[in-house]
């Protein structure tokens, strides 16, 4: 493994907490390997006998509901890992898992990690740092979608993937607006028109671009709903 993967790896809640020694013997001789978009990891049910840390691209976790509709559990991006705590829980996949852009990604083999913690029980602890900053983000993603209004939460996630927080930027959409829409809580026309909705705030949509004239004042609007008066067009 190159230095720069070693570095994400590294960068993971689970990873980043245990000795140098203890991650390279759950790694072992591995090294990411390219993964197509649209690309299935595993299904729910299925034996959960690994994980996955993500060094570049995307990835989606969902699971099914009754009606066979997608809900989007989580998406994952460089410097995160997934389904490590599924190996722990009855030993399968609670939802499935698919590529969503071109990514590298390293898996872990769930004996690997196991064997470790067995060797060295302190390690348990990053797993429970890990699992607590998943059930963190998820809980923040619940509160996202029942306290904020559609174009806040557009504007939120458009704010995350801003390199500044002023002047201006382009930003590309990470992955299609109909899973983008899915993950806030929306629909595809409802996502639309939250995005236009935004325009007062110099955002404009060119395909998977996004030109956002006033990065200050989109931060403003995501954190707090304030606007200034020749912006109440966005109430």
């Amino acid at each position: 493994m190159d230095p720069y993967d070693w570095q994400i790896v590294k960068s993971t809640p689970l990873f980043g907490a245990m000795p140098d020694a203890a991650v390279r013997d759950i790694i072992g001789d591995h090294g990411p390997r390219p993964f197509g978009k649209g690309q299935l990891l595993f299904q729910q049910g299925q034996p959960a006998n690994a994980f996955y840390v993500v060094c570049d691209g995307w990835v989606k976790i969902f699971r099914l509901t009754p009606e066979g509709e997608e809900a989007v559990v989580g998406v994952f991006t460089r410097g995160e890992c997934f389904a490590e705590a599924a190996m722990f829980l009855g030993g399968q996949y609670p939802a499935s898992a698919e590529v969503v852009s071109p990514a590298r990604l390293l898996r872990v083999e769930g004996t690997a990690l196991r064997r470790c913690i067995h060797a060295e029980p302190d390690l348990a602890f990053c797993m429970l740092a890990s699992a607590s900053r998943h059930l963190k983000l998820l809980v923040e993603q619940i509160e996202e979608i029942k306290i904020l209004s559609g174009p806040r939460r557009v504007a939120d996630f458009l704010a995350r993937l801003c390199p500044r927080r002023d002047g201006s930027c382009v930003v590309d959409l990470p992955y299609e607006k109909a899973l983008i829409a899915n993950r806030l809580g929306m629909k595809p026309e409802s996502f639309s028109r939250a995005l236009a909705k935004l325009r007062p705030l110099g955002v404009s949509v060119n395909r998977d671009h996004v030109a956002i004239s006033n990065v200050d004042a989109l931060f403003l609007y995501a954190e707090s709903g304030e606007m200034t008066p020749e912006r109440l067009s966005l109430h």
